[in-house]
């Protein structure tokens, strides 16, 4: 199993996060973004879309980070993570969406201006991570984790872009509970951390 990867994507490290989380033994392999690796032919045969992460595995190329989380918790039977019963299931589920549209589009999105100069109006992208932010804030009001009693692909999915949303100029300083879920996920076995860019609040 290879995991491609690169170390300033919040989607790479999704990915990354989870299987170490949860033992998979993987192969990361470092694409060179700066490089154009990920435009190149050979990679373009993994992912049409020219994106990281992509996992390989028994012949099959995944990719779309959520999609790497859902194959990994189905592909090592980790129902801890990602509930089978049509009720927990759908919490999850309900949380990757956010992952995939109110969190790419708030915090991600925020991040990319400071970090690659991304033509997105920091006006709007911090406005939209702040209302993402104030709903997970009440959700995690009374409880440990976003979707069930325990960690799940769901605390995954919203962790890295996130935990890094500072870089984005995005303060979280307001979140009790988003900071103090935060250091939930990096407590768990087998966390591995987001590297951290000084740009934004952190420069």
């Amino acid at each position: 199993m290879k995991l491609y990867f690169h170390p300033i994507s919040g989607h790479a490290h999704r990915a990354r996060l989870f299987l170490s989380l949860i033992g998979a033994d993987v192969e990361v392999m470092e694409v060179d973004l700066a490089k154009g690796e990920h435009k190149s032919a050979e990679y373009l045969a993994k992912n049409r879309f020219g994106q990281v992460p992509v996992l390989e595995d028994d012949g099959h190329f995944i990719s779309d980070s959520n999609a790497i989380l859902v194959y990994a918790a189905k592909k090592f039977g980790k129902t801890e993570w990602l509930p089978e019963d049509p009720n927990g299931a759908a919490r999850v589920q309900r949380w990757l969406s956010v992952a995939a549209g109110q969190i790419a589009f708030g915090p991600a999105a925020a991040r990319l201006i400071t970090i690659f100069n991304a033509d997105y109006r920091p006006e709007e992208v911090i406005v939209r991570a702040h209302a993402v932010l104030r709903l997970i804030e009440a959700e995690l009001d009374g409880h440990e984790w976003i979707a069930a009693d325990r960690a799940t692909i769901a605390d995954v999915a919203l962790y890295s872009y996130i935990a890094r949303a500072p870089e984005g100029n995005v303060d979280l300083s307001a979140y009790a509970n988003v900071r103090a879920w935060l250091e939930r996920i990096e407590a768990l076995p087998g966390f591995v951390s987001f590297g951290k860019t000084p740009v934004g609040l952190e420069a």
